[in-house]
């Protein structure tokens, strides 16, 4: 059964300070729901960073309000905000001899006792994750000896071993060759589908979003507006990305041009 995840009500996005409050994006009312791979796209400092930070309560809101599961994000303890959030980041791990599977490990913390040793069903948990992502070869091996490709995918099944309803991803295809990029679209379509979890990702691959995405979110200067992509094509909205008269969406080839 699909059911709503995270939602918006009249959400305002941006940052205030004593000398002026900087509005990103106003009245945004988001459904996001279970089982749907969801995109995030837009043009370079149009504020996906932004909206991503507010939806995991990282960033307050200037007003409005985001849901998750039906209950106020600020209304989350800590711990109860990590067994129903995960994030996965592009910034590089800190310097550590921690091998695969200890770091896919690091996403039950939300559920270990206070010395955080690991149970049965947490150890259970962590290699479902690796055998999802298939990369349960690469246990034992330390994360600086693998690829960038291999370790996006262990920070992918290091959220999966969260075991949250909701992950996000903040560019996971960032510094990935097209070959990875692919089959990591693909993986998170197919973990999206088979684990029934909500999947949202900001990316600047657009044409790969279209094709892989159940859903995707389109931020322009103007407005913040969710669809599918067969919608978005077919009402033109994907022309409003990039103010450049060189950069067109062909909608016959369901892909962007270079004019």
């Amino acid at each position: 059964m699909i059911t709503t995840i995270l939602s918006t009500k009249d959400l305002n996005i941006g940052y205030s300070t004593k000398a002026a409050t900087t509005v990103i994006a106003q009245n945004l009312n988001l459904d996001l729901q279970s089982g749907k791979l969801i995109a995030l796209i837009g043009a370079n400092g149009i504020g996906k960073s932004t909206l991503l930070r507010t939806l995991t309560g990282i960033q307050n809101p200037l007003s409005g309000a985001v849901y998750l599961k039906d209950k106020n994000i600020e209304q989350y303890a800590p711990l109860e905000l990590a067994q129903n959030l995960s994030v996965v980041l592009t910034e590089k791990l800190p310097p550590s001899n921690l091998t695969v599977f200890e770091l896919i490990a690091l996403g039950r913390q939300p559920y270990t006792n206070w010395i955080g040793k690991l149970t049965y069903t947490d150890i259970e948990q962590v290699n479902h994750a690796m055998e999802l992502t298939q990369i349960s070869d690469l246990a034992t091996k330390k994360h600086f000896e693998i690829s960038d490709g291999q370790l996006q995918k262990v920070l992918v099944a290091r959220a999966l071993a969260q075991d949250t309803p909701f992950i996000i991803l903040d560019e996971p295809t960032t510094h990935l060759d097209l070959l990875h990029k692919v089959a990591l679209f693909k993986l998170l379509k197919k973990l999206s589908q088979d684990t029934q979890k909500c999947i949202l990702f900001s990316t600047h691959d657009i044409d790969m979003a279209i094709q892989l995405s159940d859903e995707m979110i389109i931020m322009t200067p103007d407005n913040v507006i969710q669809d599918s992509p067969c919608n978005f094509i077919s009402k033109g909205s994907f022309d409003t990305i990039f103010k450049d008269d060189h950069i067109r969406f062909d909608s016959k080839k369901g892909k962007f041009i270079i004019t």
